[in-house]
């Protein structure tokens, strides 16, 4: 499976543990392991990950749009990078199918998860970034982003923008946001909001509190719109 999943992501890893890590939820972790080289889950992975993504992307964007303002290619930047696209991309290139998770967990279907399949995906470019260095972090990056960038189009709006104007143009309070759950260490929290709209109500779940909003956003605007 590691030659499989390295195949996947375009690199041979010379630190196999940083790969290891990237494909651990959480759920995996030997409980008993503590302390240099006992097993990790991808939560500090994912941290860095989600940097690395941000700055390539961010890069990409300043390269294709040279002309657009930042308040335009900041929505670009939140909509490629956002859950529901990482996901997509996770699921697409098989990384589900390599995430290493609880017995439990996997008969639950966890590792299918958006939220689980997004945050994989960032610790898997994480532990490229660390093993190989920005520009192998960059080939995934262009390889596996090349069908959402292209087909974007005009700058989109941001979920919680686009929600909010929903609700007003509808003569409807403002969405109300609220953490359901805050979860994991310091360096890596894992936020879960719920939103909620004239009675209808949206959940999400992401490693910082915007993100989970927007994503909370996002899943009621598609039940509103659908």
């Amino acid at each position: 499976m590691t030659s499989e999943i390295e195949s996947i992501l375009g690199h041979d890893f010379a630190r196999p543990v940083l790969l290891q890590e990237a494909l651990t939820h959480r759920s995996g972790v030997s409980r008993g392991g503590r302390g240099p080289g006992a097993e990790a889950s991808n939560e500090r992975l994912e941290f860095i990950g989600d940097r690395v993504l941000g700055l390539l992307v961010a890069e990409w964007l300043i390269e294709r749009y040279p002309d657009e303002p930042e308040g335009k290619l900041g929505p670009r930047l939140a909509q490629l990078v956002s859950q529901p696209v990482l996901a997509e991309i996770a699921e697409q290139i098989g990384l589900g199918a390599a995430l290493s998770v609880s017995p439990g967990d996997a008969r639950s279907g966890v590792a299918l998860r958006a939220t689980v399949l997004a945050d994989a995906l960032e610790a898997a470019i994480g532990a490229l970034y660390l093993d190989g260095g920005l520009d192998v972090a960059r080939r995934l990056v262009r390889r596996a982003w090349e069908t959402p960038i292209s087909t974007q189009g005009a700058p989109p709006k941001d979920p919680k923008t686009a929600l909010q104007e929903w609700a007003q143009r509808r003569g409807f309070d403002l969405p109300e946001y609220r953490v359901i759950s805050r979860e994991g260490p310091p360096h890596a929290p894992h936020f879960k909001i719920a939103v909620t709209v004239s009675g209808h109500t949206g959940a999400g779940e992401a490693g910082n509190k915007r993100a989970a909003e927007q994503a909370a956003a996002a899943e009621l605007l598609a039940q509103l719109t659908a």
